[in-house]
């Protein structure tokens, strides 16, 4: 299951993140911090929350699987030839005239991709990741931005930079298809695994005759990520649980196992946060109750911060005495991470930094 977007509006560059973080930084202006404060202060002592929620069957996880039952990241690299026709992870076939020279990324993905493959975009709606160091750096301030708010980019503004090829995010961009393909094949991608991210990105490289390129970057990726499991396994990491969230205090958002940065972290860690039912909506929320009940050893958040005014989740949270009592709060082992790469990137560049950056900090014996 991926998280599905809010469709409004959304302030320029906010694109390809949680819906659960958008709509409750667009509340937090109408709630105080007192307020928040107040109702957290009014919760069952902790002991029995965490009880209570160890027994309720609908948030229990199922039991982690020990290091050694994890699968292996296998470091093999299928051979990749160039075609102007694939059938992509969802099983759509996407067909191009010839190999897409312009593309314009509407999704953090198409933008790791496509640096990947030593192109640039032609036009982004996430300049703020283009700008990362892991992707463009400083070159990414020669790429054209898409006018617009993700989700309802500016068609004319697409169509005004001449794409060969335009990519998209499911379950956000169909309703632009028919305006789009009047000038450019359409693309909508939509990973929930890292093997999935791997997959759309052998598809570009076979689009785009850079199949040299695709193996290359995939070899790269499969290669920190297996060295990153071994060392994870070696050093005790891997029996540590890890967390990865999101949003407002108020709708705390959780990168589950059925996202790709969820998935990714499960390979490497002990990551027990699971869909929370079938509700596209809820299936990401928790409670600071429920991410109690899993005490987490280690917490990774990314903040949408939209003005000077906001404040960090985790700043958020400082005062809140049930997430005072999280195990990752009291060893001091919660970090604030770069919201772009980590809530929007899902290539193999971004997943790659994920990777190296978790290691990082995660503790071992």
């Amino acid at each position: 299951m991926s998280r599905r977007p809010d469709p409004r509006p959304v302030p320029a560059g906010a694109g390809d993140q949680p819906a659960a973080a958008r709509s409750a930084a667009s509340r937090r202006s109408a709630r105080s911090t007192a307020a928040r404060v107040s109702r957290v202060a009014a919760v069952l002592p902790v002991a029995v929350v965490a009880l209570l929620l160890a027994g309720c069957g609908g948030s229990a996880a199922p039991a982690p699987q020990t290091p050694a039952d994890r699968p292996a990241v296998s470091r093999d690299v299928a051979p990749l030839e160039p075609a102007l026709s694939v059938t992509d992870p969802r099983g759509t076939t996407v067909t191009v005239p010839a190999p897409p020279k312009r593309i314009v990324c509407l999704t953090g993905l198409c933008d790791d991709m496509v640096v990947e493959l030593g192109l640039t975009p032609a036009g982004t709606s996430t300049p703020a990741l283009l700008e990362n160091p892991v992707l463009l750096g400083d070159r990414a301030a020669q790429v054209p931005t898409v006018k617009g708010s993700f989700g309802s980019e500016d068609v004319e503004s697409i169509a005004a930079l001449r794409p060969d090829l335009v990519i998209g995010l499911g379950g956000v961009h169909e309703p632009l298809r028919a305006a789009i393909e009047r000038f450019a094949p359409l693309w909508l991608v939509q990973p929930t695994t890292w093997e999935e991210s791997v997959g759309y990105l052998r598809n570009l490289g076979s689009l785009t005759g850079r199949t040299a390129e695709a193996t290359a970057g995939e070899q790269r990726f499969r290669t920190s990520l297996a060295d990153g499991v071994e060392q994870a396994r070696a050093t005790g990491q891997a029996d540590r649980k890890v967390l990865l969230m999101y949003g407002s205090a108020d709708t705390i958002g959780v990168d589950t196992t059925d996202t790709v940065n969820g998935n990714l972290l499960a390979t490497l860690y002990d990551y027990p946060f699971v869909p929370r039912g079938a509700d596209v909506e809820t299936a990401s929320t928790y409670s600071v109750e429920e991410i109690l009940a899993q005490a987490p050893d280690v917490v990774f958040a990314f903040s949408l911060l939209f003005s000077s005014a906001d404040r960090t989740l985790t700043d958020q949270l400082a005062d809140n005495p049930v997430w005072q009592q999280v195990p990752a709060v009291q060893a001091r082992q919660v970090h604030e991470m770069d919201p772009r790469l980590w809530g929007s990137g899902r290539g193999t560049r971004s997943l790659g930094a994920m990777v190296e950056q978790s290691l990082a900090v995660v503790p071992g014996r």
